[in-house]
């Protein structure tokens, strides 16, 4: 039997899936970070950034941030623009915010720790960017979505 789910699909479900598909790409990218990073430096501390923490939170965050690219669609004619200023606006101030984080006494683990979370924060927020890019491919909709 040949079954043809070709069937339209509402915008809601085009953004969040597009959010899943970047989150589930952007949480690869991180491990992969995460893993050489570690890996060079020797930076041990683990109880916040791990492989448990980074697959929950980002694949949870990125559909969240497909609804909210959804909501400014529907409120704002420059959606696009709206939701790339936010999310550079939003990935600026998590970058200075980062630099000021003070994690344990000793200074090498408080830098080593600031700069796993810094390439953390930059990839999630540069594949923030990449949703309206790839909610209007014509080829990535059609092959993925």
């Amino acid at each position: 039997m040949n079954y043809d789910y070709d069937f339209p699909k509402s915008k809601f479900y085009q953004a969040m899936m597009t959010g899943l598909f970047v989150g589930f790409i952007s949480t690869l990218i991180c491990l992969v970070y995460n893993i050489i990073f570690r890996s060079n430096t020797k930076f041990d501390l683990s109880d916040i950034i791990n492989v448990s923490s980074l697959i929950f939170i980002i694949n949870l965050l990125f559909p969240i941030i497909g609804i909210i690219y959804y909501g400014l669609m529907n409120a704002f004619k420059k959606a696009d623009a709206i939701f790339i200023i936010l999310f550079l606006a939003l990935t600026l101030f998590f970058v200075w915010r980062t630099e000021l984080i003070h994690r344990t006494d000793d200074a090498l683990l408080n830098t080593e720790f600031r700069n796993l979370l810094l390439g953390i924060v930059l990839i999630l927020g540069v594949s923030a960017l990449s949703v309206p890019f790839l909610f209007h491919n014509k080829k990535f909709r059609d092959g993925v979505l």
